[in-house]
């Protein structure tokens, strides 16, 4: 198959162990990333595959009608940023493995060092002491904090042990759902989501961005915190009502925040408020971009690709256009 791969900025996945599974097709990696759907449009003319790096592109209606060839997008996980009835109109199958309880080492990982960075004033105090100044004001200690997830998820349980090897007490706010799977393992809930944000010393989200969760955390969540208080997102930005975050920070509650997902991205712009806020550790969405985590999620991914050429799908969403006809 003639097999595309989106938004490989740093030209990484041809160098991982995982890429010999697609050894037999002919690929095309493209490095850079394109907004304009017209020359999207061009590149993608010849794929019969086309392989999406997380989120990177959106995959809209319009652009997989000017795609005659394209027969297979495979991804992983969550796919809010492709048009799946589009790809339904136009016989395109979208196979992504949900991976199931897998745990994301790596995004957890980034996210106790968020945790971290804010509480120790780590990017501050480096450049405090590049400046000549030495010292900044004291920091937090973690041990005996409370750190509140909202989100009973495989990436928050993981956090969950990162906290408790550090001696943090963790509560715990979901959805219904979820707090009663958070019940049944034995875990502490906050007695409400307004004692969840008030009283715990770091809220870290962690939950999927769907139209119900769009905007789920809202100013008042936020303002809630106390002045000490460090909120952290490494899940999407649009989980937070627009603006919100920035508000809060300026009226002191919370007090800091580490953040990895914006808005818009790739971000560029060196003026936007949370990148130029004092109180805020800021990441491009590097949680889930280790060598080891992208080996193992394209590992996947070519197996869908794989899969689709021998004639046998897996991890169809929407099954109704195979087979071809």
């Amino acid at each position: 198959m003639k097999v595309h791969i989106l938004d490989d900025w740093h030209d990484t996945l041809r160098h991982l162990p995982s890429f010999a599974r697609l050894a037999g097709h002919e690929v095309t990696v493209w490095t850079d990333h394109v907004t304009d759907e017209a020359e999207l449009a061009r590149r993608l003319a010849p794929a019969e595959a086309v392989v999406l790096f997380r989120e990177r592109t959106a995959i809209r209606g319009s652009l997989l009608d000017r795609l005659p060839n394209l027969r297979l997008i495979s991804q992983r996980s969550v796919y809010p940023h492709v048009d799946v009835p589009g790809c339904t109109r136009n016989g395109v199958l979208l196979c992504s493995n949900q991976h199931g309880d897998a745990p994301s080492v790596a995004a957890a990982e980034l996210t106790f060092a968020l945790i971290l960075a804010a509480a120790r004033q780590i990017p501050q105090q480096m450049a405090s002491l590049r400046a000549g100044r030495w010292q900044l004001a004291p920091g937090l200690t973690l041990r005996g904090r409370r750190l509140g997830l909202y989100g009973y998820g495989r990436i928050a349980r993981q956090v969950a042990g990162y906290a408790r090897a550090f001696g943090m007490e963790v509560v715990w706010w979901a959805s219904d759902a979820g707090r009663a799977r958070a019940a049944a393992a034995g875990e502490v809930l906050a007695p409400s989501r307004a004692a969840f944000f008030a009283d715990s010393d770091v809220v870290s989200l962690h939950v999927r961005l769907k139209p119900k969760t769009r905007g789920i955390i809202t100013r008042a969540d936020l303002m809630a915190m106390g002045p000490k208080a460090i909120f952290v997102n490494t899940s999407r930005a649009g989980l937070v009502e627009p603006g919100a975050l920035v508000a809060a920070l300026q009226a002191g509650r919370p007090g800091s925040a580490g953040i990895d997902v914006f808005d818009h991205e790739p971000l560029t712009d060196t003026a936007d408020p949370l990148l130029t806020h004092p109180r805020v550790v800021a990441t491009p969405h590097i949680g889930f971009v280790t060598e080891d985590e992208l080996d193992l999620q394209f590992a996947d991914i070519y197996d869908q690709v794989n899969a689709y050429a021998a004639g046998a799908p897996i991890h169809m969403i929407n099954p109704e256009v195979w087979p071809p006809r």
